[in-house]
């Protein structure tokens, strides 16, 4: 509890406001914490993909069609729900950067179509870290209100990775709407996903 005041005075500077309360508190902490976690992601990226194992690891990784389950609000349990996603995760890069697209609705009715970049990091060939960043359009149907229609949504993933580069992953992502609306509560989401490479879905016509 002594720890709210002086980290509330850093809200501003993440852009979530002048104070945070309660829960509101936790969820800013953990996306100040997910930004440090992404930046030094993003070093380690592009130290790792010069060299040659990172090369050997990542080359001819396809596109995934990444199907998620859910616990909605698991950190606060107000809202709690179930999550379901599912995402296309496009298989070229964009300098370290790969695109992404998806779609994400809860059992309280909510709905989110979101995209964005991702960062695969691989360490040897069967654990890829994924952090990963977007923007969308919410709905909060009977679930959490989230204080805006745009959100954002930050995400850490490990995954392993199987011989058909099929991968079994675990992700925790925050959504708020970066102090853009009147309120912004956020929310944590921790997923279970399957990525299926795109190709094992919609083969290639010979």
């Amino acid at each position: 509890m002594h720890m709210v005041g002086p980290i509330a005075r850093l809200w501003p500077v993440f852009g979530f406001g002048s104070a945070c309360r309660g829960g509101a508190c936790r969820g800013q902490a953990f996306a100040v914490l997910w930004l440090v976690a992404a930046g030094l992601s993003v070093g380690l990226a592009m130290g790792l993909s010069t060299g040659p194992a990172a090369a050997q690891n990542a080359d001819g990784d396809p596109a995934f069609i990444s199907l998620g389950l859910g616990y909605y609000d698991v950190n606060e349990r107000e809202d709690d729900a179930v999550d379901f996603r599912a995402e296309y995760r496009h298989g070229e890069k964009l300098w370290i950067f790969k695109p992404w697209a998806g779609i994400e609705a809860t059992s309280d009715g909510a709905l989110y179509g979101i995209g964005g970049i991702l960062i695969d990091i691989f360490f040897g060939r069967r654990l890829v870290v994924t952090p990963s960043f977007g923007a969308g359009a919410y709905y909060e149907g009977d679930g959490r209100d989230l204080g805006s229609v745009i959100e954002f949504r930050s995400q850490i993933e490990v995954a392993y990775r199987f011989n058909d580069r099929s991968r079994l992953g675990l992700a925790l992502s925050h959504i708020s709407n970066a102090g853009i609306g009147d309120d912004n509560p956020g929310t944590e989401i921790l997923t279970l996903y399957y990525s299926i490479p795109f190709g094992k879905i919609f083969p290639a016509g010979n």
